[in-house]
């Protein structure tokens, strides 16, 4: 990938930004990109910091693995230097828990976005909070060793980054069940399948692959792709009457954009 020098490199998220696509780096490959508190917070400041002329975000992770999940030393007694363990986390109040819980999802939210599209680039192990955060983007490119699971469940918890919502939005509610609650590995034909992959690829392919994919989405006009994902975004939520009155809205505006009409 271009080298160029990032606008963010801090506990284990690298962003650097070409033009019109950004790209996030996971950057603790000796680790397997395990991911903590100080990492989501910068994946949350990498969102807040995008130039605002970005519209495509690619998220990819060094090494062999995209992400192996939660650092198991969270669930330790001394946690992380300078943050709270999960068991003193669990001994605050309810309010407070929910409160982190919401902070800790920020870093999962923004890659949806209306204004951006975001592919996920996935290679070997995406396990836990690493399938979420691959979850939390628009699309999914995956190398040919990929290996998704959700294991909270066996863990005694269950998945809280915002991974459950996509998951079933993509395989289906019986399916999602039955990945989560056994814990299992869902490799890459069944994800291109069910539709977690978008394009499965040769792992030295994915990289190139994204590049392909960014410069096909960046090829239609900015305005008329965040429409169109807006639309998408809501049809499930909308019944059919409402999304007929939605798709006439957003065309109304581009037409009246195209015509150089203004209200």
């Amino acid at each position: 990938m271009t080298s160029l020098d990032p606008v963010l490199d801090k506990d284990g998220v690298r962003l650097t930004v070409d033009d019109t696509v950004a790209t996030v780096t996971l950057t603790n490959p000796a680790k397997r990109n395990a991911q903590s508190p100080a990492l989501w917070r910068a994946l949350t400041e990498a969102g807040r910091v995008l130039p605002g002329d970005v519209r495509v975000v690619v998220l990819r992770g060094e090494g062999k693995s995209f992400s192996a999940g939660l650092d198991r030393q969270a669930f330790t007694p001394e946690g992380f230097d300078g943050e709270p363990s999960f068991l003193d986390m669990a001994r605050g109040s309810e309010a407070e828990l929910d409160a982190t819980i919401a902070a800790y999802q920020e870093a999962f939210t923004w890659w949806r976005r209306n204004d951006l599209v975001s592919i996920a680039t996935v290679q070997g192990h995406a396990v836990g909070a690493g399938f979420q955060l691959a979850l939390a983007c628009d699309l999914r490119i995956v190398a040919e060793d990929v290996q998704f699971a959700m294991r909270e469940t066996s863990l005694g918890l269950v998945p809280d980054l915002t991974g459950t919502h996509p998951l079933v939005s993509l395989v289906g509610y019986a399916r999602a069940l039955e990945i989560c609650a056994t814990g299992r590995f869902v490799h890459a034909e069944e994800a291109e399948r069910t539709g977690l992959a978008n394009l499965v690829v040769p792992a030295d392919q994915l990289d190139a692959a994204a590049r392909d994919l960014a410069a096909a989405l960046l090829s239609a006009p900015r305005d008329a792709v965040v429409e169109t994902k807006a639309l998408l975004a809501g049809a499930l939520s909308r019944t059919y009457e409402e999304q007929r009155t939605a798709e006439r809205a957003a065309q109304g505006r581009r037409l009246r954009d195209l015509a150089g009409i203004t209200d």
